[in-house]
């Protein structure tokens, strides 16, 4: 059965109540059970009498600072989207997501105390679907910001936002899983121009929180009323909500708005190191002969010649297990690890080789500095023998049964290949490469020659119909 993966807009279908419980006062105190968190210290009522939990005051905490964020675009006197936003400083700052702002001619922000204001966009960055706006206004209400580094999976959460256009909505759920990638970033489903590149950053917290189209950009808080991540995506069949929303981490949010305030444009440190797909990372180490079980880190499939990590020492069948002493448990913990990083950042990696720890010091990168010489560019006969695959056009059957009007399908896959080692059946369509839309075998021919300064990305439709994404280095 196919699966939808959405942004949320609320005035388009883009493919691409709060359960709070006004208690009165506490006339039990022994029958509250407190707890005091051991990173931060605070203290945390993990229920309330009759065993339920008030998220009361981190609702009224938050709510204030959460707004309602209406877009025109060019040539329309209407409405076009709509959206949330999170009030971050008193003095006008908002985050929101970039799908909600993208192309947007106008931007109105309403406040829950109904004022409105005309919104500046400061800056976005599709590489995370996040982006900060500013209203001209002093003393407004704020989002105390959290720790989403010590949010657990089964904590209560709330999200609020503007959900199908109505006033502020409050609905509860818990973190169902942290450090999730679902392949939804950098996607060109409606058309609209993303930027070339490998730099999504996809490490959400999934919530099962109700949310629906109008809450993009909108707060999810914990129980303290404190924002811990920033509501972007849904996955749903129908484009409504289905049990399942994706949040970006407020650790990630609060370097990513940091630099657009201060630069108008996002500063990445780049390692230089290509990894399997979340969506196939288990699958290429039972191909490779390993038990996903005993890896604990990342797997470098592919160090960027003249990269960081090619300074640094780092190899080819590495596996990084820590960085800055913190343990890593998948590929998108260590992707959005990095994306907290600006050029010219010192980290230390704890890697595992031949059985083997060491650790080493890496100076990150920017973006676009480790290329590979000219010189060294491959033919295009050798990056096809490297993916060990042919292509063909899609027939008007195959663009019927997965509804979609572009893409090329895998016609053969040859032993030994990139696509034989990670597992891509023939049948698979090859929709996007780098965020660029593939229609014919020359277009990915072009993609792959435009990319071999770093790694490349191709978004795929397994024959199946599931949604795959997967990476490799053409520098390896």
């Amino acid at each position: 059965m196919k699966h939808f993966l959405g942004f949320f807009l609320s005035a388009l279908f883009v493919t691409t109540q709060g359960a709070g419980s006004n208690l009165e006062s506490i006339k039990n105190p022994d029958s509250v059970i407190k707890v005091t968190e051991t990173v931060t210290g605070d203290t945390v009522y993990l229920n309330q009498p009759n065993g339920m939990v008030s998220f009361v005051e981190a609702a009224k905490a938050a709510m204030p600072a959460v707004v309602h964020i209406k877009i025109r675009f060019k040539n329309t006197q209407d409405y076009g989207a709509s959206g949330s936003g999170v009030i971050i400083s008193e003095d006008g700052y908002i985050a929101t997501n970039n799908h909600v702002v993208e192309n947007a001619s106008q931007i109105d922000v309403t406040l829950p105390d109904k004022r409105t204001f005309k919104a500046k966009l400061i800056g976005r960055d599709p590489n995370t679907d996040l982006a900060l706006i500013k209203v001209d206004a002093d003393y407004l209400p704020i989002v105390k910001l959290g720790n989403s580094d010590v949010l657990q999976v089964g904590e209560w959460v709330l999200a609020i936002g503007f959900p199908l256009s109505l006033n502020t909505t409050v609905t509860a759920g818990i973190v169902s899983a942290k450090a999730r990638s679902i392949g939804i970033i950098n996607r060109q489903d409606q058309g609209a121009q993303q930027p070339s590149g490998s730099s999504a950053v996809e490490s959400f917290i999934q919530t099962d929180a109700a949310i629906n189209p109008g809450n993009s950009g909108g707060a999810l808080v914990n129980t303290n009323g404190e924002l811990i991540g920033i509501n972007s995506a849904i996955a749903s069949q129908t484009g409504s909500y289905a049990g399942y929303a994706f949040a970006i981490p407020v650790n990630l949010a609060k370097k990513i708005l940091d630099d657009l305030k201060a630069y108008g444009t996002v500063r990445r440190g780049v390692l230089g190191v290509s990894f399997p797909a979340p969506a196939v990372e288990d699958q290429y180490m039972v191909q490779h002969g390993m038990n996903p079980s005993n890896v604990k880190g990342v797997y470098i499939t592919g160090v960027q010649p003249e990269s960081a990590a090619a300074a640094a020492g780092l190899k080819e069948g590495d596996i990084i297990q820590n960085i800055d002493g913190i343990q890593l448990n998948s590929s998108t913990e260590f992707s959005e690890r990095i994306a907290r990083h600006r050029p010219g950042d010192r980290i230390r990696l704890g890697y595992l080789r031949n059985n083997q720890t060491g650790t080493v010091s890496a100076t990150l990168s920017g973006e676009g500095e480790a290329t590979v010489p000219a010189k060294t560019r491959q033919p295009l006969g050798e990056i096809h023998s490297k993916l060990g695959a042919t292509f063909a056009p899609l027939s008007n059957e195959v663009k019927q049964r997965f509804s979609i009007v572009a893409g090329v399908e895998v016609t053969n896959v040859l032993k030994g290949g990139f696509f034989d080692q990670i597992g891509i059946p023939p049948g698979t369509i090859i929709a996007f490469i780098n965020g660029q839309s593939i229609s014919s075998p020359k277009d990915i021919d072009e993609a792959l020659l435009s990319a071999q300064s770093g790694m490349i990305r191709i978004f795929a439709i397994a024959p199946d119909g599931s949604k795959v994404v997967f990476d490799f280095s053409l520098g390896t």
